[in-house]
């Protein structure tokens, strides 16, 4: 379980998060939304330990992120909105320069599986030739190797195309329930939102997500 209380987040003067609070049960995906600058993707880059809070105390699993950070580490995969992959190399040789990296090893046969799951099955591919969607696929694979419980997606299917999209939803929303793995992602694909996410946050007070949210009956909490 991932637990959050009373984070809060500034730059200077600016208030990004304040007394942020909630929890998020193994299995869940759980969506982020807001207008740009609201602070999901702040809040993801804490929760993935690339930032510190101002204050407030985290813990997964019942790992205090202060005291356990090399153990909370180890269990989170993180995806940033940027594609992170060497355009220069294979599918194969970026799995397995990714693999040598990890504290978890794979065999060559488990990372080709880990993409294949992802109907990823350019293995032989200079990663440059591939489409938008695929990389990003690449990329969600790359984060797969350590098998990590909880997995931060920030904007995970922007750019791609609707096919590739519903893949990638669908591969996370299978990830959880059959894994047992936490997903958080953040989108302002809020059909994608919906369809996918068990929960959803709302970062800020726009009247917009909150009123969509509230007539599906995704809306958890303003943050």
């Amino acid at each position: 379980m991932l637990k959050v209380e009373a984070l809060s987040k500034h730059y200077g003067s600016k208030k990004v998060l304040s007394d942020v609070s909630f929890q998020i049960n193994p299995g869940e995906v759980v969506g982020l939304v807001g207008e740009n600058g609201a602070g999901k993707s702040t809040l993801l880059n804490i929760l993935a330990t690339l930032i510190s809070p101002d204050k407030g105390n985290l813990s997964f699993d019942d790992h205090s992120y202060d005291s356990d950070l090399q153990k909370v580490r180890k269990k989170i995969g993180y995806i940033p909105q940027d594609i992170a992959v060497w355009e220069d190399f294979t599918v194969e040789e970026n799995m397995v320069f990714f693999e040598q990296l990890s504290w978890k090893k794979k065999s060559k046969a488990e990372l080709r599986q880990l993409c294949q799951n992802m109907k990823l099955e350019q293995w032989k591919e200079k990663t440059q030739s591939l489409s938008g969607g695929m990389k990003r696929k690449l990329n969600i694979a790359i984060s797969l190797i350590h098998d990590p419980d909880i997995l931060l997606l920030d904007e995970p299917t922007v750019g791609i195309d609707l096919k590739s999209r519903k893949e990638i939803g669908s591969y996370l929303h299978g990830l959880a329930k059959h894994e047992g793995k936490t997903v958080i992602y953040t989108s302002h694909d809020m059909e994608e939102i919906l369809s996918f996410c068990d929960r959803v946050y709302c970062i800020g007070e726009d009247p917009f997500y909150k009123e969509l949210l509230e007539e599906n009956g995704k809306l958890v909490q303003v943050l």
